[in-house]
């Protein structure tokens, strides 16, 4: 069936702007310590509240069944406007600790109805070629990500309230975008009832079990790496008396993944969406083996193979995502998205600290060796799945 040309553009665009406000918070940090008393620890705190806010957010979103329940574009836009008046919160000056984590757990809370939401109305729209309007619809959601460091390297950067009324502003932009332009797709069969069983049956599915585990390797790596990116490049910085642009080369790096996602997807109608997230995760592991060795380089090296890092990491996310979408039937293709999602993204959490706890005890430069256990589990489960 042949789709109106607006419709991928739109979901496209729509997941860009709505998926700004996730590293909104990092981009900030250093107003957030002056607000709030805490140390640069907030870091991972501000990150991993956001992704505990998802955790939840996709967790009841699965169990509820809203996907497949109700309008996707309704969902979407609604969870758009509220992740965007967190997000607001970041620039009142009465923040505490506390109200400070509570904000950034609202906006992953309500971003969960953005990310696999958007997902799910691409493969309401794709029955075919949906690795390729994946791989599109994920480098939107990439470039979304580093949307905020590139804010920040601008004179806007010197203004927080710019940034984040801006990543605020396109979400709510997005959400309407959404409503108003893509009706329910022609491939979406609602579930008619809250079916709790659903979740748990999913896991007895072989190519279901096996894409998600996939995709559970590729998460442990994939933010952490984001997350910690910043860090890397001030190390870098201090270690050889480099003046690297941090906001800039974080939001180039993180960015970079968008052109790989589009990239994977369009390879992925040849060759199969296993094939293209198998070679991700093995040029990403290797990266992840040799990153001790970078911090030697010299700075145009260091750059260029950790953003060919940055063009690995990613490029598997929307094809273990088809992966999953395809395991599952019509009527619970929302759910198996969301619940991938939502114990991927608890790995993250995991992933996160880990790195934050030891990045005292083992030096920043080993860092990154830890995250290569991500890609190893990923590939492993990766080989013995079909390939479609």
């Amino acid at each position: 069936m042949k789709q109106k040309p607006h419709i991928l553009p739109t979901i496209i665009i729509a997941q860009f702007a709505c998926t700004s406000p996730w590293f909104a918070g990092n981009t900030i940090v250093d107003e957030l310590i002056l607000k709030t008393g805490l140390g640069h620890e907030i870091m991972g705190w501000v990150l991993s509240s956001v992704q505990l806010g998802f955790i939840v957010g996709t967790l009841l979103f699965a169990l509820l069944m809203i996907a497949d329940r109700f309008s996707p574009s309704r969902v979407f836009m609604v969870c758009a406007f509220l992740a965007a008046l967190c997000n607001l919160y970041l620039i009142t000056d009465q923040m505490t600790k506390w109200s400070l984590l509570l904000a950034r757990f609202g906006t992953g809370f309500f971003l969960a109805g953005i990310y696999p939401v958007g997902m799910k109305i691409a493969a309401d729209y794709y029955e075919k070629g949906l690795g390729m309007a994946l791989g599109f619809l994920v480098g939107a959601l990439v470039l979304g990500t580093g949307f905020p460091y590139l804010i920040n390297s601008t004179a806007w950067g010197s203004d927080p309230y710019r940034i984040i009324v801006a990543t605020s502003t396109f979400t709510c932009l997005g959400g309407a975008l959404m409503y108003f332009l893509v009706p329910d797709g022609p491939f979406l069969k609602k579930s008619l009832k809250v079916n709790l069983y659903s979740g748990p049956r999913l896991f007895k599915i072989n190519a279901f079990r096996k894409a998600a585990f996939g995709y559970f390797g590729h998460m442990w790596e994939l933010y952490a790496f984001w997350a910690f990116t910043p860090l890397a490049i001030s190390f870098y910085n201090t270690l050889h008396g480099r003046e690297i642009l941090v906001p800039l080369w974080t939001g180039i790096i993180i960015g970079i993944g968008s052109i790989s996602c589009g990239l994977g997807g369009i390879i992925s109608e040849k060759i199969g969406s296993r094939k293209v997230a198998i070679t991700a995760l093995i040029i990403s592991g290797i990266c992840c083996l040799i990153s001790p060795i970078l911090f030697v380089l010299p700075p145009v090296l260091f750059l260029m193979v950790w953003s060919l890092w940055g063009f690995a990491v990613t490029a598997d996310s929307p094809q273990l995502s088809k992966l999953v979408a395809a395991s599952a039937s019509a009527d619970i293709k929302g759910t198996a998205l969301t619940l991938a999602t939502c114990i991927g993204f608890g790995i993250t959490i995991v992933s996160i600290q880990l790195l934050s706890y030891l990045q005292d005890s083992i030096g920043i430069n080993y860092l990154f060796l830890v995250l290569a256990i991500g890609p190893a589990l990923g590939v492993w489960h990766l080989l013995k799945l079909k390939n479609v």
